[in-house]
C-alpha cells in the first residue's frame, strides 16, 4: 500500500483528498501546514508527497524547495489555487517554477479526481522506472 503525505493549510482540501485516496487503497498522512509536513517527513516513510505551493509561514515556493531538498527521492506533486500562467501571460508561470524546484507534477485547484489519479499514477510509475534503472 503506497503511503502519501498531503500538506495543505486548507482542512477541506485535505479531507477531500484523504477520503478519495483512502477509497483507492492509499495510506494517507495529512499535515495541516508546512512545518507539520516537514515533521511528518522526519518520522515516516512516504512514496509520494502532495504539497500546496502557497501556505502560511512559508514564502511562495519555499514549501516545494524545502520538501524536495529534504526528500529528493520522493516524487512531489505541487498544487495551488493560484492560476498557472499560460504562455501569453506576463504573470509568473507557477507551474514552471514548481517543476524547476523539484515538483514532478503540478495541479491547479480545484482539480478533478481523475487529474489527481493521473498525476499520482504517473509519478509512481516514473519513480518505479527510475528505481529499476538504478537498482
Amino acid at each position: 500500500m503506497h503511503h502519501i503525505l498531503v500538506v495543505d493549510d486548507e482542512p477541506m482540501v485535505c479531507t477531500a483528498i484523504e477520503i478519495y485516496l483512502q477509497r483507492r487503497n492509499f495510506r494517507v498522512t495529512i499535515a495541516d501546514g508546512g512545518e507539520a509536513g516537514l515533521r511528518a517527513l522526519e518520522h515516516d516513510q512516504f512514496d509520494l508527497m502532495i504539497i500546496d505551493i502557497f501556505m502560511p509561514h512559508m514564502r511562495g515556493f519555499e514549501s516545494i524547495r524545502l520538501f524536495h531538498d529534504r526528500a529528493p527521492a520522493i516524487p512531489l506533486i505541487a498544487m495551488s489555487g493560484y492560476a498557472f500562467a499560460d504562455l501569453d501571460s506576463p504573470a509568473p508561470d507557477f507551474q514552471r517554477m514548481a517543476l524547476e524546484l523539484g515538483a514532478a507534477r503540478c495541479l491547479r485547484k480545484p482539480f478533478t479526481p481523475d487529474a489527481l489519479s493521473a498525476a499520482i499514477r504517473d509519478c509512481l510509475a516514473e519513480h518505479r522506472a527510475a528505481a529499476a534503472r538504478l537498482g
